[in-house]
């Protein structure tokens, strides 16, 4: 008998903007795909082609559209791959619309699909902003949107954890985020996964360190909770 598939798993990048949202999903997908065998992809920010395509940035009725054409595209995704890392949800337009239009109606739909998400990666403001045609507005817009960002999560009590570093370092720290909760996932594969465990077994003691947040213990309980409900078969 063909042993049944493994549900896909979905991992959400968000995040302010210029905070290295895509080269971060792009690279976290191949290093993934590299660590392990599993079919591992990313969903680019379908705001950036829409944006591209118009010539402008869009009006509030157009906020929907955009977050269920986002969403589509990684449940696409996740038809033919094991891990679909996403580069922003529909969690993010839904920020966006109560940044720019006091739009709160988008906020119950965007928690509800990032429910479905088995981690989420916060980019941390610590990288410079840089300008990026129509989709960026300033530097002084990033403190707000990240602000947000963690007051929906922590309120739904969505698992995220804030991935900080320069260069290389900002990759390395995802997947360290990233590696617990896929061996946790992966006990009955034996002999599978040896890159992957070789990588965690070679990591240092991790230790947190966290001076961006105003809530210090958020992201410890919510890792704890991303773990024990992966273990639970989420």
């Amino acid at each position: 008998m063909r042993e049944a598939r493994r549900p896909p798993w979905r991992l959400a990048i968000v995040g302010a903007e210029s905070t290295g949202k895509s080269t971060l999903a792009q690279a976290l997908a191949q290093r993934l795909a590299a660590l392990g065998p599993w079919r591992t992809t990313w969903v680019a920010e379908h705001l950036r082609e829409w944006c591209d395509a118009r010539g402008r940035t869009p009006l509030a009725h157009e906020q929907a559209g955009i977050v269920a054409e986002q969403a589509r595209r990684v449940e696409a995704a996740e038809a033919a791959h094991d891990i679909v890392v996403c580069d922003t949800t529909p969690l993010m337009t839904a920020v966006y619309s109560r940044q720019v239009f006091a739009d709160r109606s988008l906020d119950a739909m965007a928690l509800a699909w990032q429910q479905q998400c088995h981690l989420t990666l916060l980019t941390a403001l610590d990288l410079p902003w840089q300008a990026d045609g129509l989709q960026r507005d300033g530097p002084q817009v990033r403190a707000p949107v990240d602000a947000t960002l963690r007051e929906l999560l922590i309120g739904a009590k969505l698992p995220f954890v804030v991935i900080a570093g320069q260069g290389a370092a900002r990759l390395e720290a995802a997947v360290d985020a990233v590696t617990p909760h896929l061996l946790a996932g992966t006990s009955g594969a034996t002999g599978l996964f040896t890159r992957l465990a070789q990588r965690d077994a070679a990591q240092p003691a991790w230790a947190w360190v966290c001076d961006t947040c105003d809530a210090p213990d958020c992201e410890h309980a919510s890792l704890k909770q991303a773990r024990e409900r992966l273990l639970q078969g989420r």
